[in-house]
This record gives C-alpha cells, sequence and structure tokens, in this order.
C-alpha cells in the first residue's frame, strides 16, 4: 500500500497531511505526484473529489519550498486558474493549509470584491497565485501583476472553462508566460476541444486518468422522475420532506431559476439558499458556509457557481433542471459521494428534455432507472423504447434535414409575382383580404391586357379571402372599368382620383419610371415623378376612399 511517506515529500508538508487526518493517498495522488516531483507537464483526468487539489498542491509546495527563492516584487512563481470563485477559494485554501509549516506564500484573486486589496496582496510579489481569468486579466492590463516569472502553470477544471467562455483570456495568459515553465492541465471530461487545447500547452505530459471520460462515480444512485413542468417545485418540495435527505444540492440552468425555486422552498418551510453570480460575494459565502454548517437544508445552484463547492455530506443532488451540456451532469452528481460515502442523484424530465436526457445516458454510457412519484407522470413506459441507452445508436447530429447544395438537386419553386405583402413575408391573401390589382399611373384602366397580370378566381386555401361572415369572397370585377364608381377599389383608381401622403408603404404592386411595372414594397412617393408604390402600407390614413369605403 502506497503512503504519503513513500511519495517523497518532506517532513513539513507531511506533518500538514497528517494533522488533517489523511493517512493514505488517493489513485491520482499516486500517480501524480512522482511525476510532478520529477518535473514533467501532467494531462489529468479526473472528477472532483477524486483528491486533484492535493495532487499538484503538494508537489508544488515541495518545489517551491525547497531552493528557499522569494518571487520578486510584482510577480508569482506559481500560478493556478480556476473558473469560478468558490473554486478558487478552496484550492487556496489547501495551500495555506498543506504549507502552514513551510514559508511559501500564497493569495487569491477574483472579482466581486474589492480590486484594491488584492492588487496590494500581489504588490511585493507571491509565491503561489489563485485567480479567476477575468480578474487575472484585470490586474495584469493595470500593470499590477507580470507573468514573466511563473515556474508552474495550473489549469483547473478545463472543461468548465471553455463552458463559461474563457478561452480568449486563456490564450492571452498563456501568451505571457515564459516559454521554460512546468504545465499542469486538469479535466473531469475530455473532448476533443479539450484535447486540442491540451495538446497546444503541454509538452510530452505523463497522462493520469482516474476514471474513464464522462462517466459517473460508482456509489452515486442515480435516477429520473419524468414530470410535468407546472409540478416540478410541488415534486421537488415533497420529495425535500424525506428525512434521509441531510444536505440537498439543486442545480438549475438559470439564476432567475434558482431564486424562484428558493422562494418556493422557503414558503414551505423549508431551510434554503441561492448561490449564483447575480449574489454578492458576501451572500455567495454565507450560503455556503450555512449549508456546510447544516443550518441550510437545500443549497440551490449554477452550474457555474457550483465548481467550487466542496462540502463533504451531500446526500442527495438534484437536477431540477437537465444541463444543455452532458457533461455537465456529470459534474453535478460529482457533489455526492465524496471519500467512498454513498449518494443519491436525482433528475427531473418533462417530455421537452428527453432529448437532453437521452444525451446523458449515451455520455455516461448507462441508463438511468425511472423512478415513480405520485406527482411525477404516471404510466411513462411507453416512453421506455426512445429512453434507454442504445450503445450501437449512433447520435445523430441534429434534427433537421440536410439541405441539398446542389442547385440541380433542389426542386424549384414556381415563381409568384407580386405575392409577398413586403413585410411579413406573406401573401396578401394570407394578410387578411384579397390581393388589389395594380394600374400604372397615367395610363387608362381600359389599356391594360388584365389577361397579363389577372389572378384566379377562386381562393387557393379555404381559410383565406373570407368575408366577415364566414362566407367565401366571390370574385369580382378585375379593374374599375367593370366596376361603379361608388365600388372602385383605390388601388385600381385612375391617376386623378389617387392622392398620396408621406411614409412608407406595403409591399403591393406598384409602377415605376417608364411605366414598367414594380414589385415589392417601397416608399410612398413625394412628388409625382418618382415611383409609385400600391397595395397595403403602414402609411396610416395616406390615401383618400372616394366614393364609397374599401
Amino acid at each position: 500500500m502506497t503512503t504519503f511517506e513513500s511519495l517523497n515529500l518532506s517532513a513539513p508538508i507531511l506533518k500538514a497531511v497528517t494533522a488533517e487526518g489523511y493517512e493514505t493517498p488517493t489513485p491520482i495522488q499516486v500517480q501524480a505526484i512522482p511525476h510532478l516531483l520529477a518535473g514533467r507537464d501532467l494531462l489529468g483526468i479526473a472528477q472532483t473529489g477524486t483528491g486533484k487539489t492535493a495532487a499538484f498542491a503538494l508537489p508544488m509546495l515541495e518545489r517551491l519550498s525547497k531552493d528557499g527563492r522569494r518571487a520578486d516584487r510584482g510577480t508569482c512563481r506559481a500560478l493556478i486558474l480556476s473558473p469560478t470563485r468558490e473554486l478558487a477559494a478552496q484550492i487556496h485554501q489547501s495551500f495555506k493549509t498543506y504549507g502552514k509549516h513551510t514559508k511559501v506564500t500564497s493569495a487569491v484573486v477574483f472579482g466581486g470584491v474589492s480590486l484594491g486589496k488584492q492588487i496590494e496582496a500581489v504588490k511585493n510579489g507571491v509565491d503561489v497565485l489563485v485567480a479567476t481569468p477575468g480578474r487575472l486579466v484585470d490586474l495584469i492590463d493595470r500593470r499590477a501583476l507580470s507573468l514573466s516569472k511563473v515556474e508552474v502553470f495550473v489549469l483547473d477544471e478545463v472543461d468548465q472553462m471553455l463552458d463559461l467562455g474563457f478561452i480568449h483570456a486563456i490564450r492571452k495568459i498563456t501568451g505571457m508566460l515564459p516559454k521554460q515553465r512546468q504545465n499542469l492541465f486538469f479535466s473531469a471530461t475530455m473532448p476533443k476541444e479539450i484535447a486540442g487545447l491540451a495538446a497546444n500547452l503541454l509538452n510530452d505530459p505523463a497522462r493520469v486518468e482516474i476514471t474513464p471520460v464522462a462517466t459517473t462515480a460508482e456509489r452515486v444512485t442515480q435516477s429520473v422522475v419524468h414530470v410535468d413542468p407546472a409540478n416540478k417545485t410541488k415534486l421537488l418540495t415533497a420529495m425535500l420532506q424525506d428525512p434521509q435527505i441531510t444536505r440537498a444540492l439543486i442545480f438549475t440552468r438559470t439564476k432567475h431559476g434558482a431564486d424562484k425555486v428558493v422562494k418556493v422552498l422557503t414558503q414551505a418551510k423549508l431551510e434554503a439558499a441561492a448561490i449564483h453570480g447575480n449574489k454578492s460575494q458576501a451572500n455567495r459565502e454565507r450560503a455556503l458556509a450555512g449549508f456546510k454548517a447544516g443550518k441550510v437544508l437545500a443549497l440551490v445552484a449554477t452550474d457555474i457557481a457550483a465548481r467550487g463547492i466542496d462540502v463533504d455530506g451531500v446526500s442527495h443532488v438534484f437536477n431540477f433542471d437537465l444541463p444543455f451540456v452532458p457533461e455537465s451532469y456529470v459534474h453535478r452528481i460529482g457533489r455526492t459521494a465524496r471519500a467512498g460515502a454513498a449518494g443519491e442523484a436525482i433528475a427531473f424530465c418533462t417530455p421537452e428534455d428527453r432529448g437532453l436526457l437521452r444525451d446523458i445516458e449515451r455520455t455516461i454510457r448507462q441508463t438511468i432507472p425511472m423512478k415513480e412519484h405520485e406527482l411525477g407522470l404516471q404510466g411513462v413506459t411507453e416512453l421506455a423504447p426512445n429512453h434507454g441507452w442504445d450503445p450501437t445508436a449512433k447520435r445523430k447530429s441534429g434534427g433537421g434535414r440536410h439541405m441539398p447544395n446542389s442547385a440541380k438537386s433542389a426542386p424549384k419553386k414556381p415563381h409568384h409575382r407580386g405575392q409577398g405583402n413586403g413585410k411579413t413575408g406573406e401573401s396578401h391573401q394570407q394578410a387578411g383580404g384579397p390581393r388589389r390589382e395594380w394600374t400604372p399611373v397615367g395610363m387608362p384602366t381600359q389599356a391594360i391586357d388584365q389577361s397579363q397580370f389577372a389572378r384566379k378566381a377562386e381562393p387557393r386555401s379555404e381559410n383565406v379571402g373570407r368575408k366577415a361572415d364566414g362566407d367565401r369572397h366571390a370574385p369580382g370585377p378585375r379593374s374599375n372599368a367593370d366596376r361603379p364608381q361608388g365600388e372602385r377599389k383605390f388601388g385600381d383608381r385612375p391617376h386623378g382620383e389617387r392622392k398620396f401622403g408621406g411614409g412608407k408603404s406595403g409591399g403591393g404592386r406598384g409602377p415605376n419610371k417608364g411605366g414598367k411595372p414594380s414589385f415589392g414594397g417601397g416608399r410612398g412617393p413625394s412628388s409625382g415623378s418618382k415611383p409609385v408604390s400600391h397595395g397595403g402600407g403602414n402609411g396610416g390614413n395616406w390615401m383618400k376612399v372616394i366614393g364609397g369605403k374599401d
């Protein structure tokens, strides 16, 4: 059996580890520490709760404490990037704990707190700096910190870094680091984009993989409850009444959703608190402290904020909303069943979320058993054929059909001139009424060859072209020459009867210069020499109806 003593750690560090009650190193510590003490780059694939923080903190403290050097002013010797404030604070606390018998100094910087105090903390130089990307870039831009002396660089929770959009900040930061350095790269999952980033960053790394990619902790009992969206909060409230639930972590997709869940649980006399990006740092720390102390039964969090939650004894994890990214499910349920303890993860799945559930099952390579509840959907057995994970099934790339790239393979649509209304894309009939005929300005109606522009008498569907009383609109006269004076349509009036005003017209037909017809929308003319557009428009009461109502 491997012990901490056999890992060649110095007495001050072993003393701190023993004081914390650690007797046997975890698998990732056994595999990673020798490589890191030898100065190699490392690619670590491990879930949260596997002891990976100590896996890089212990050898880093060993290295920095041996030579006795101190960081230069405004620099750091080791840099650890973390995606969230909570995780950064947790890592910093680990360095303080494991290095309390050494002279290694450390500091943490993240957003949401005074920038001035953090500038002061790094002004004289620090051996170990733990930072979130955004605040680190702020310090660099203010010239309060230089990365030119970094000897060890750690990227922790890289998959979450990319999910949060930190890729540009990471590239900026890595571009400022010296070429000669040791790189450590940790992620719970290893999709292709993360593997590509690791290949560019690491130099001949040792690979340590504790669990298969995107698999879940073995001691977590997983289940899914199919539920109507309207009953999700009722279901959660009812399930939290179970006395076996001593500490529950509840995940929502949005900050607003987290606040809404807390409000419902509080009204049900259940102690609950929310932790997300809109909460102040003081509120987040207070909620987390209450959860650790057992005063808060349910901590409701978003994926972003939950990355720094390191609390033992979480008995249940509820996926109130299924994540859009399947790998996030792995991170979520990894908050329970830590350090060999048992835990339960319950997912709520609405009918709209079944696709997300199937993606999760493909990712974790197992089918999540269904759990019955009186507030859940009953008789969901008919969903079973699409519910289970089929290891032989191919994952679909999208829900729509691939559009042909070649014009030859796409059938040509018939061209219908002037059917658009210029705004909504609907035909004039669909927009609410029969289409009006156009007449070129200055040309008598009788001179028009109506056979060129005449419309079919019958409407194209029985839902268009109806009158208010529900009867079908009978085909009427095709021009003003066929209508009595009082029934003429304004779109067919001779030029002398037309009155125009300002404003945009709709997308009816209209003539342009030279007497040629023009189609589609345009502006109403301000003078007789400019093109005229007729048809329905939004110009208000800009056309006076003469001789009757339209």
